[in-house]
């Protein structure tokens, strides 16, 4: 069977970019004119060009995602499970050379969150950790998952990447998505944040949502981390991976996150800044490139920024987050992956959400809602 990573040898990065840059105004109209499903237009629509047409951008995707989506927000929460990390990266807060206090939750410690989470109102759950194959891998995994399943209609996980058979245990135990970020698609870039560690291994990522499609899994959500290289190329490279997984795993659904670089500890400036204006042109570009594509917005995000964001295409919130094992129990920043934005509380993010006509969704779906 063919990989995403086949696919991603015959692409021309340097080609693209040049393309990318030279679009026209009169390329972005005829984007606008036929959006779906169309790579060419996606790279029309994510080009400096098409900064001049956010405004009629924004109005097709707002119309397009109420039309698809209603006026529904689906809202989750992070729960992290641990901060180890083998793993060198020079963006993250949980690199295994900061000078951080390392944490990893225990079932006692778990069901404390769980349930802190639950008393918020939340029925679908992120599962996060740092990677650390030995101490945080499959064994931990397959003794907390069915914990956190007991308690949530709906768990995430965000974690290494694993073998397939390793998603097809968790998808037994009740795994009903699976995110895995590539940061970058620029193999040059990739290698100078990622020194040390497993995460060294562009292609074994490249690949890894194959094998989650490959086990079953429902949801696959793909990302990059908006500041390492050029966004738009990066963002039009995802376009590629998208389209790949959907005309090769038609029966996955998949969602997208647009995280931008953020503070942390020991952590990077950005090499490229996307500016509001850009994530409002990553948004609308992606709405209308694929209309069913679920895009969440972090709290990595202003308040004001996510609020504004809401009616162009974002059908999933995160609200009241923690970056740190054990963080809802015990708040401290000192164990903080990155710096969070949008610090309201749950209560206050879901009166903002039906203030503005959206209506807040705590649960994402049920294998009981599927028909066969």
């Amino acid at each position: 069977m063919t990989t995403f990573a086949e696919e991603f040898k015959q692409i021309s990065i340097s080609g693209l970019s040049l393309t990318i840059n030279s679009c026209t105004a009169s390329d972005v109209e005829r984007a606008l004119n036929n959006p779906t499903a169309n790579l060419n237009s996606l790279m029309a629509l994510l080009s400096p060009a098409a900064m001049a047409y956010l405004e009629p951008m924004a109005q097709q995707a707002s119309a397009i995602t109420r039309q698809r989506f209603g006026a529904n927000i689906g809202l989750y929460l992070p729960l992290y499970l641990s901060n180890l990390c083998a793993n060198e990266c020079d963006y993250c807060g949980f690199s295994m050379s900061n000078k951080l206090k390392r944490k990893t939750l225990s079932s006692f410690e778990l069901a404390q969150e769980v349930a802190i989470i639950k008393q918020r109102g939340f029925d679908s759950v992120l599962l996060v950790s740092g990677e650390h194959e030995t101490k945080v891998g499959m064994k931990y995994f397959e003794s907390m998952l069915p914990q956190v399943k007991a308690a949530f209609s709906q768990v995430a996980m965000e974690v290494q990447p694993l073998k397939l058979i390793e998603y097809q245990r968790l998808r037994q135990l009740g795994l009903d998505a699976v995110m895995i970020y590539q940061e970058t698609y620029h193999p040059q870039t990739y290698a100078q944040h990622h020194t040390r560690g497993n995460k060294q291994d562009f292609i074994y990522r490249l690949n890894t949502p194959d094998r989650v499609a490959q086990a079953g899994v429902d949801k696959i959500g793909l990302g990059v981390l908006l500041g390492l290289d050029d966004w738009r190329v990066d963002a039009l490279l995802m376009g590629h991976h998208l389209a790949y997984l959907e005309n090769t795993y038609w029966r996955t659904r998949y969602s997208i996150s647009l995280p931008r670089l953020r503070p942390c500890t020991g952590g990077i400036s950005p090499k490229v800044t996307l500016s509001d204006a850009g994530l409002v042109q990553l948004i609308c570009a992606f709405r209308l490139f694929n209309p069913q594509l679920e895009i969440s917005l972090s709290t990595r995000e202003s308040s004001s920024l996510r609020d504004n964001l809401l009616p162009l295409g974002i059908t999933h919130l995160s609200a009241g987050s923690s970056t740190q094992p054990g963080g809802y129990q015990n708040p401290s920043r000192e164990l903080d992956q990155f710096e969070i934005s949008d610090d309201r509380t749950v209560e206050q993010v879901v009166s903002q959400l039906k203030h503005r006509g959206f209506n807040p969704l705590w649960k994402d779906w049920e294998m009981g809602w599927i028909t066969h």
